[in-house]
């Protein structure tokens, strides 16, 4: 849930426009965060299947 959000998050603000400029140190730690969520996910998942017999 929080992968999806950070996308939505990082989204709106790449798309943001008008007077105020875009944060990108915000954006920077904000996909710093997605792909740390991504890692994490990874190490879940390969946990959880196991290593398969040979």
């Amino acid at each position: 849930m929080e992968h999806a959000d950070l996308d939505a998050s990082i989204d709106r603000l790449a798309q943001q426009t008008g007077d105020a400029p875009i944060d990108q140190l915000l954006l920077r730690r904000l996909k710093k965060r997605r792909l740390l969520l991504r890692d994490q996910i990874a190490q879940i998942e390969s946990a959880l299947d196991g290593k398969e017999p040979a």
